[in-house]
């Protein structure tokens, strides 16, 4: 796909950051007040620890495997022709709805401070019994924002817990599936449903992607999403060119009597390709990942999850995209097709959901200590690490309640995120002050 429309647009950019620092919303006093249990402030983690990539606690190699052509030509030929995001939007029928019209409940997971300037929550019937994951723009995909004229937010989700086997999940479980949100109006978001699947038997039908989407980046024409503990695959590969239409409404995923199913769905993404995690126990994997645009070539950063009691620290990588236009949208590799990371470093911090860099700054997102309650958004690097203060008692839990991935829309300066229903953005500006 020619990428269109990248140093197009640039005063409508503006225009937009203009209305959205003087339009920010009410949304902290809607934060119900942290409770007593999380008052105790945490301990800063201190700098960023580099460590080289080439040693053995900074080496996580990638390697790239793609699905063959004829699977996906075989595919295509029996589903039809494929489609891009822009067919997507056009059924995209279902309102997210504003804050103002969220109840006081969604609403307790956004971030008490800095407070989010834009916010919306998803419906309560089709989110039912699934799980929000990972964000990714169309500021990630093309740096002016916009993606064929549009601007488009992705927000993964997860059906249940991630289960089943290799060759298929249990009935409705593990599945994930993708909103594509129609951007274009911020007082209207509206969108519609595809799900994530894997071709198999050689591209004469598809499988539902078994996985928890924790980490998500649209980059140039394709779309990397984690995967699930115990897979080999660390990411997998879709081409947002080749999306394809079911024919058939059905809660079954694949070949059905009649033609597809995506489990009642009108679109599925069949997977191109995927990047495997070298063999052995204890291997390391990317859990979150974001588009890391402030460097050159652009890159793609990821962080691995240690819960809170582990007995190591927390890896961080980033690895560098390709810029060959053969390839787009990929990890660059090496001439045995291996994606090695070009930076590493430890941290401290310790449940990471979601990881961001820009600049000198990695901005790591901690879950909440308890049920209910409100994460931790530390800014570090290699000198120090700080975090907001909030309330009375000066606790550091005033992010977002159920904390997950960070996405940097560069092009209108917001960071985007999404907490159990709520989806939400605020200037990355307004972290920055807040954690001075």
């Amino acid at each position: 796909m020619k990428h269109r429309g990248r140093h197009r647009r640039r005063r409508r950019g503006r225009a937009l950051r203009a209305t959205l620092a003087g339009t920010a919303l009410a949304l902290t006093a809607a934060a119900t007040l942290i409770s007593a249990s999380q008052a105790t402030v945490a301990d800063a983690p201190g700098a960023l620890k580099p460590v080289a990539a080439s040693d053995e606690a900074g080496r996580l190699p990638l390697a790239e495997h793609q699905v063959p052509g004829r699977w996906l030509d075989r595919l295509a030929s029996k589903m039809g022709r494929p489609v891009g995001v822009g067919a997507v939007l056009e059924g995209a029928d279902l309102p997210l709805r504003n804050a103002a019209g969220c109840s006081t409940t969604e609403k307790h997971s956004l971030p008490v401070e800095p407070a989010a300037t834009r916010a919306y929550c998803f419906g309560a019937s089709d989110t039912r019994g699934w799980r929000a994951g990972a964000v990714t723009t169309s500021g990630d995909a093309d740096d002016d924002g916009l993606w064929g004229g549009n601007r488009v937010i992705l927000s993964g989700w997860t059906r249940g817990a991630a289960g089943g086997s290799l060759d298929g999940p249990a009935p409705g479980q593990g599945l994930a599936k993708v909103a594509f949100v129609d951007a274009n109006d911020p007082g209207a978001l509206r969108y519609t449903w595809a799900l994530l699947a894997v071709p198999v038997d050689g591209g004469r039908d598809y499988r539902g992607l078994v996985s928890p989407l924790s980490g998500m980046v649209w980059y140039q024409d394709k779309l990397l999403v984690t995967t699930r503990e115990g897979d080999r695959d660390a990411l997998y590969v879709y081409d947002m060119d080749r999306i394809q239409r079911a024919t058939v409404e059905s809660d079954a995923v694949g070949r059905v009597r009649g033609g597809w199913a995506a489990h009642g769905y009108r679109f599925v993404l069949p997977a191109v390709g995927s990047y495997t995690l070298p063999r052995g126990d204890g291997t390391s994997r990317p859990a979150a990942v974001s588009l890391d645009r402030s460097t050159s070539p652009d890159s793609l950063v990821a962080s691995e999850w240690v819960p809170a009691d582990g007995d190591r620290h927390t890896r961080l990588w980033r690895y560098a995209l390709s810029r060959d236009p053969a390839r787009t949208g990929l990890l660059a590799t090496d001439f045995a097709g291996e994606a090695s990371p070009v930076e590493a470093y430890e941290t401290k911090t310790a449940d990471v959901r979601g990881v961001l860099a820009h600049r000198s700054g990695w901005y790591l997102d901690r879950a909440a200590g308890s049920p209910g309650g409100h994460g931790t958004l530390w800014r570090q690097d290699t000198e120090d690490a700080g975090a907001t203060e909030c309330g009375t008692d000066g606790t550091r839990h005033c992010w977002s309640g159920g904390s997950g991935s960070l996405s940097y829309w560069e092009a209108t300066g917001e960071v985007w995120s999404q907490s159990g229903r709520m989806l939400f953005a605020l200037p990355l500006t307004s972290i920055d002050r807040a954690l001075d």
